[in-house]
């Protein structure tokens, strides 16, 4: 039987789309066939997160009102096997969504064999995150390290106990788990956000996780790039203009910094790397000539192997650091 995992939090932007992205790949991983909902109806975001928006036709208010079947409206996660994604509508309002409606959408998923299905809640506390934690068998509470982000926690948690399909049949409440993000030590040092004893004090849930405050996620999402797989993928072979390539994206001209920034952002898909991962800057410095660059008015100088090794060398991924 199919387990359900609603990922929720009375306040926006704590986190929630991203952390359920993150929980149903780490899922799909492990080798469980895992789907991931999105309940933000009218205002989607999770596809952006997973990658695969320009690959949705058909939506999750689609296959409510009978327009689609789940076939068609699941998308498959090109990187993993084992993970789904069933999008939100952009055009519709919550209103769309049913209790009945919803509960039939979630019984076909288990019966089609998933594992885990996730449901990434919308903010607030109307139809849409109702639905999404109506019928959960555990919950995943986000919050930061705010005041109001823990207030608006605390009172999710009271819905979540009170207004559930198992607190109104009188079963076994929903197993609780609080996640902590954007947890910034230095600014708990100085009293400009409560500590996580504060937070536990509060909302007296067990805490299975921090996490801390970071840029690279900022600029991964600001990007839309993919999770950084710069450590655990296989290289294509170099192609005979893959120098072409990356002098166009790095060269020192008006535009040099944009060019640096593309690349950084190019470097993290896979199919995009200039060069594979036993095939280092160095080793292209000392066995091959520098390649003949066209006249374009730069004025820096690529003549010798040693400043070509340099200037690559310091093109590095903004996420895990690696060249």
């Amino acid at each position: 039987m199919s387990k359900i995992v609603v990922v929720t939090s009375g306040k926006g932007g704590v986190g929630k789309t991203t952390t359920s992205a993150s929980f149903a790949t780490g899922l799909a991983l492990r080798g469980h066939k895992t789907v991931v909902i999105d309940f933000d109806v009218g205002l989607r975001n999770l596809d952006l997160i997973m990658g695969c928006e320009r690959r949705v036709v058909y939506d999750f208010i689609n296959v409510i009102q009978g327009e689609a079947n789940l076939n068609q409206a699941l998308i498959k996660d090109k990187q993993c096997d084992n993970l789904f994604v069933l999008a939100a509508s952009q055009t519709r309002d919550k209103d769309a969504l049913s209790q009945d409606g919803v509960h039939k959408v979630l019984s076909d998923l288990s019966a089609m064999g998933f594992e885990y299905i996730v449901c990434d809640s919308p903010a607030g506390i109307e139809t849409g995150a109702l639905m999404a934690m109506h019928f959960a068998d555990e919950a995943l509470v986000v919050t930061n390290p705010e005041v109001s982000s823990v207030r608006d926690s605390d009172r999710i948690l009271g819905m979540l106990s009170s207004k559930t399909k198992r607190a109104i049949e009188g079963a076994d409440p929903i197993r609780e788990h609080l996640l902590i993000t954007r947890y910034n030590p230095a600014r708990v040092d100085q009293g400009q956000m409560l500590s996580l004893e504060d937070i536990q004090d509060i909302l007296r849930i067990k805490l299975i996780g921090v996490i801390p405050e970071s840029e690279s996620v900022l600029q991964a999402s600001t990007r839309a790039c993919r999770p950084c797989t710069c450590k655990a993928v296989t290289w294509p072979k170099p192609t005979r203009t893959w120098w072409r390539v990356f002098w166009e994206k790095t060269s020192h001209c008006a535009s040099s910094r944009r060019r640096r920034m593309a690349f950084s952002s190019d470097c993290l898909e896979p199919s995009k790397a200039p060069w594979p991962s036993h095939f280092s800057p160095f080793c292209w410095a000392k066995k091959r000539r520098p390649p003949v660059l066209p006249k374009s008015g730069c004025k820096s100088s690529w003549r010798t192997n040693a400043m070509a090794a340099t200037r690559l060398s310091r093109i590095t991924c903004p996420i895990c650091n690696a060249i």
